[in-house]
Parts: structure tokens; C-alpha cells; sequence
């Protein structure tokens, strides 16, 4: 280590004078450079002085003159370091001198390295993204350039070990890895907390990595898809976010429609993100503590499970020190109904990216979304359905996934009856992966049939063996789309022979069939197929029987449910519309063209109903939004 000499001096003329930080050792002192030193004890044949918590030696008294008390200052350069490991300094004088600070000189360690030195002390620079106190020791989760490791340091049983080091930190480690469960943890010597220059060049190494780790994998989409490019840029962005979030130790929250399209975005996002996690983490427990997916019933992100999500990330940054999570909504999230939740995760600072292919209202939401992807930004619509877009979103993320996915695509069309002019290519590569369209139907059928029945719940493995998705038994695979898909259609057949003879008819102006029926009291409740379900199932089957333009109602006491074929209702300006006609009918609502569903109190039921009418009277007919027209255009 080079230094000037006592009789060099400094730009401003003063001779420079080393002071030790309090972790630097013998190795970082070099002879002929003066040391500030503090007197820590005197005898018979000397002084001791400590240079640093780790240096300290003797200044004999044949070299000394006048006298010194514990705690004063001395100037001293190296004598000898001695076989036996003593160290000798003596006096040198200074009579102006700067003070300039002197950091240890550490090897570091990278988390990507840690397997290679397991049993041997090392040392690690990162940011603490968690901390955990358990019934024995603390544990740190340290994040730096490469990943993030969990580390163990005990004060004694259940007492926080270093409470002065908070998430956010940027701490050096000394320890030795171990392994422990099957994972590696670093067991802590010792932990210092960095301050100023030093935490300040530390961040801007860790920070120059992730932002590169971050960047998203640049796939070939799975199709050639013009229309579809245009949101390439976005999905991009919200893979950056996600990767990046990963590397800050950060848990994810995925939020998804309880349908079909729902659950084809949610699934591969979700174990793209496990498998990224498990590539930065030490932690083989990672990926099921920081990435939770959860099914919403409503077309919007109610009040409801925004305050418990609220609540469960409040409880985790308690019970185990996680930071709060971003939000990731899927198939859901891009509407005005959407905005009384965002405003309170805004109050705790949570990021929210949105995923969706329903009609947004991008001066509502806008402004409290990190990240929005929704193809009517680009001027398309709804026919790119979430989970086509979500495909390619994980594959952003992790590409390795990529064989397990081709076939989702199509499952997500034919779930949401998309009309775009891609679900043929798409259909085509479901079949070479052995889907034939078929076999899609049904998986498309069991997945409605597997999320009413799961409710809330998330129900993760079951719906990735039903998607044939992170799930290699082929033959449990078909046996369990065969038995669900079958279940579907039994039920779906019992519910419409008992609610088809209440079905109402009426041709409207326009020259389209308008089919009416009361759910509430004409179908079974609390059963397969919901609402929603039993409108669609009698809405194919007038389509197949007419041949003719189709809309079909299916309402209940506050609300109703919407299809269409071959009818351009455009669901949400006509919501946006009954908010201002009927007064004190509580309308609210969304969807896109030809799907969506209306709320409204009950009293104004008849009023509600019967301006719906008028405006579907006034509807143009449009073969484009035809089931009769051809998939691939």
C-alpha cells in the first residue's frame, strides 16, 4: 500500500497523517507512513497504542519522551512486526498535519461464489433486503451484484442480533458459508454498516448490476403477429420491473381474473418468476415466500382484497422482515373502478403494473401504475387476450420456459373467444406440442370448472397440472382435463334444463336476437356454472341454433352480465352512459365490445334494464364480431 511520507505534504501543505478505520488490520499499514494513534495503556517499559479495533502495539519507552496519559493522541510509524505477531511503533513528529482515512482493504466474496468457499471466512458487500428474527439467531438476507443469501448472526436465542441495521443498509459481512437445509447461509463473524463514500460506492456497484441482470431476455415471439409488436415495448418494460424486483428482494403479488385467460396469464408469469428467484436466491424456500397468486371473482380490484393484500404485506414486513411487495395485476386492473384500491396501496408506496386487455381508462389509472400494458393503448383491442400477452411477458423473464408455454396461447384464445386474426397460428402451435383444438377446449373447460370450485384460493398445483404447465405427468394431465371437462359439461347441461324455459326472446330494430334471463331465480345458485358462466353457455347455444346476430342478458337483482356476437355493444361507453341517465341507479361496470358485466342497485333494476335495451336497439351489427366469421382473416 503506498502512502506519502511524514515529510511529504498534502496540496494544501500540510503533511498527511493516516487514520485507520476501525476493521483495518496489520496488512493495511505499510512502514514509513505515519499513524494516528490513541494511547490505551501505559507501563513500566512503554505506551500501548491502538491504531484500529484490529491494530494495536507497543511504543517502547527508549524511544518515548515526556509523559502520557490513556486517551491521548500520538503520531507512529511501524517499527517491526515481530515472529510472534507483536507489533512495535515509535514516535515520529508532526507539527501541521491533514488527517486522511484509511478503509481495509478487503478481498470480497460475490454471492456467486459462495459454494466455492463454503467452510472458509469470507467477505460480503450488499444491501440488507430482509430482516428476519428467529427463535435463535437473526437472519439478514444481503443482496449484491449477483444475488441474495441469507445470513446468520446470533446475539443470543430470540434477540436481534445488530439493531442498529435496518432494510436499506448497506452492510459488509464477515463469515463463513455453510450449508444448511439444502441451501447455503453465511454464518456471521461479524457486520459493520457502511457509511458515506463507502456505502455510496458500494450502492453504485450493486445498483450497475441489477440494472443490467434486469434487462429482459430478447425472445423471438412464439408467432408473427404485427398487431401484437406494438406491445412488445411495454411487456418489456414490465419484465424489467419484475426481474429487477426479483434482484432487490422484493415479493411479488399477483393479482389475475378467476378465469380461463385469467389463469393462463397468471401461471407462466408466476413460475417464471419461482425459477428466476430460485437463480438469485440462496434460499431454496424463496420462490413460495416471494411470489403469492391469487384468482379476484370481480372484473375490477375490490376494496376487499386490496385491504387484505394490504394487510397480509403489513403482517410479513412484521412477522419476517420482508419489504412490502409490488403488485402485478393480471386480466384485470385498467379501470376507473380500479382506482379506490391503487389509492391505498399508494399510501404505503406499493408499485402496481397492470397486464390487461379489457377497455382502460387511462386518465384514472395512469397515474398510480409503475407499468400498463393493455392493447387499446395501441389502438387494438380486446381480441389480444392477457394471457397471449402474458406468454410472452415470462418468457422475457426466464426463455427456458419457453417449450412448456407454446400451447397456452391458445388455450387463453379459445377461453376468452378471441376473434383475432393470430388464433390460427396460434391453434397450429398448440398442435405441434400434441393440443389438438379439442384437447384445448377441454383444458380451457376444466380451468373454469377447477377455479369456481377453488373459490379464493390459488389452488397452484392443481391448475399447472390441469394447464399442463410445470407439471410432467402427461397421463394425470389428460385423465384430470378429461374428468373436469366432462363434470363442466354435465353441470352446464343440468343448469340450462332448468333455466332455458325461462329464457325471454325479442328481436331488436337493429335485426339481432335479444335473449333475457332472471339468474337469480331461474338457474341454480351457489353452483356450477356462476352468472357469468350460465349467460355464456345459453349465449353459444342461441348463436349455434339463430345463425343470427345474438345478445344475451343474464341478470339478477343488482347486476347483469353481457354478451354479444356479432353485435358491437361497446360495454363500456354504454356503462359510462347509464351513469348519467339513470340518476341514482348506481352504475358501474366495464368489459370491451362484445363481453362485460353491470352493477347497480336494486331498486333500479327495471330502469337499468330497460335503457340497456334501448342502447343495444341502437347497436350496429358487425360481422367482424361474429363467431361465423373466420378465425384466421
Amino acid at each position: 500500500m503506498t502512502r506519502e511520507s511524514a515529510g511529504n505534504s498534502g496540496d494544501d501543505g500540510y503533511s498527511v497523517v493516516y487514520d485507520l478505520d476501525s476493521d483495518c488490520t496489520v496488512d493495511d499499514i505499510s512502514h514509513d507512513t505515519p499513524y494516528l494513534a490513541e494511547i490505551n495503556g501505559i507501563v513500566d517499559y512503554g505506551v500501548f497504542v491502538d491504531l484500529s479495533d484490529e491494530v494495536s502495539g507497543l511504543v517502547h519507552e527508549s524511544v518515548l519522551e515526556g509523559t502520557y496519559a490513556v486517551g491521548d493522541e500520538l503520531v507512529v510509524e511501524l517499527e517491526t512486526v515481530r515472529d510472534n505477531g507483536d507489533v512495535a511503533f515509535e514516535p515520529i513528529d508532526v507539527d501541521d498535519y491533514a488527517v486522511q482515512a484509511v478503509s481495509h482493504d478487503y478481498a470480497l466474496t460475490g454471492t456467486d461464489r459462495l459454494e466455492a468457499n463454503v467452510g472458509e471466512q469470507i467477505h460480503l458487500e450488499g444491501e440488507v433486503v430482509q430482516v428476519k428474527q428467529t427463535g435463535g439467531p437473526t437472519i439478514f438476507h444481503i443482496a449484491d451484484e449477483y444475488g441474495v443469501v441469507p445470513c446468520a448472526a446470533f446475539e443470543e436465542a430470540g434477540v436481534r442480533a445488530y439493531p442498529q441495521v435496518e432494510v436499506g443498509d448497506v452492510v459488509r459481512i464477515t463469515g463463513t458459508p455453510e450449508h444448511r437445509d439444502g441451501s447455503v447461509q453465511i454464518e456471521v463473524d461479524g457486520l459493520s454498516k457502511l457509511d458515506d463514500d463507502v456505502a455510496a460506492d458500494a450502492r453504485e456497484r450493486i445498483e450497475a448490476a441489477i440494472e443490467a441482470r434486469a434487462e429482459p431476455h430478447d425472445v423471438e415471439p412464439l408467432i408473427d403477429w404485427p398487431a401484437f409488436e406494438k406491445l412488445r415495448p411495454d411487456l418489456k418494460e414490465v419484465a424489467q420491473l419484475l426481474r429487477r424486483t426479483v434482484l432487490e428482494g422484493r415479493p411479488i403479488r399477483v393479482r389475475h381474473h378467476a378465469d380461463g385467460d385469467g389463469m393462463c396469464a397468471a401461471v407462466p408469469v408466476q413460475i417464471a418468476l419461482e425459477r428466476f428467484i430460485a437463480d438469485v436466491h440462496e434460499n431454496d424456500d424463496a420462490p413460495r415466500h416471494l411470489v403469492k397468486r391469487l384468482p379476484a371473482k370481480a372484473p375490477f380490484y375490490e376494496m376487499e382484497d386490496a385491504t387484505r393484500d394490504l394487510n397480509f404485506a403489513l403482517e410479513d414486513r412484521e412477522k419476517h422482515g420482508q419489504q412490502l411487495p409490488l403488485l402485478l395485476m393480471l386480466d384485470n386492473g385498467s379501470t376507473a373502478e380500479d382506482v379506490p384500491a391503487y389509492e391505498t396501496l399508494a399510501h404505503y408506496d406499493i408499485p402496481i403494473a397492470v397486464v390487461d386487455h379489457h377497455h382502460p381508462d387511462p386518465e384514472a389509472v395512469e397515474d398510480l401504475l409503475d407499468a400498463h400494458v393493455n392493447p387499446y393503448l395501441h389502438d387494438e383491442d380486446y381480441r389480444i387476450t392477457t394471457g397471449m400477452c402474458c406468454v410472452e411477458l415470462a418468457r422475457m423473464i426466464y426463455p427456458d420456459l419457453t417449450d412448456e408455454l407454446r400451447h397456452v396461447p391458445a388455450v387463453a384464445g379459445l377461453s376468452d373467444r378471441s376473434k383475432a386474426d393470430a388464433m390460427g397460428d396460434y391453434l397450429e402451435l398448440a398442435a405441434e406440442e400434441g393440443f389438438d383444438e379439442e384437447r384445448l377446449q377441454d383444458v380451457s373447460e376444466a380451468l373454469d370448472y377447477a377455479a369456481f370450485w377453488l373459490r379464493y384460493n390459488s389452488g397452484d398445483q392443481l391448475i399447472q397440472d390441469v394447464l399442463q404447465v410445470d407439471s410432467d405427468d402427461d397421463e394425470r394431465h389428460e385423465e384430470l382435463i378429461e374428468f373436469f371437462a366432462e363434470r363442466a359439461r354435465e353441470e352446464v347441461d343440468e343448469q340450462l334444463d332448468a333455466a332455458m324455459a325461462h329464457l325471454e326472446h325479442e328481436d331488436l330494430d337493429n335485426g339481432a336476437h335479444l335473449y333475457r334471463i332472471d339468474v337469480e331465480n331461474f338457474a341454480h345458485r351457489f353452483t356450477f356454472p356462476a352468472p357469468g358462466k350460465t349467460t355464456g353457455e345459453i349465449h353459444d347455444r342461441k348463436i349455434e341454433e339463430t345463425g343470427d346476430p345474438v345478445i344475451t342478458v343474464g341478470y339478477g337483482p343488482d347486476f347483469a352480465v353481457l354478451r354479444s356476437d356479432g353485435v358491437r355493444l361497446d360495454i363500456p361507453r354504454m356503462v359510462s352512459e347509464l351513469e348519467e341517465e339513470v340518476p341514482g341507479g348506481g352504475v358501474s361496470g366495464g368489459g370491451h365490445l362484445v363481453v362485460g358485466s353491470i352493477k347497480f342497485v336494486k331498486g333500479k333494476r327495471e330502469d337499468v334494464i330497460d335503457a340497456l335495451v334501448e342502447k343495444m336497439e341502437d347497436a350496429e351489427i358487425d360481422e367482424a364480431l361474429s363467431s361465423a366469421a373466420p378465425i384466421d382473416d
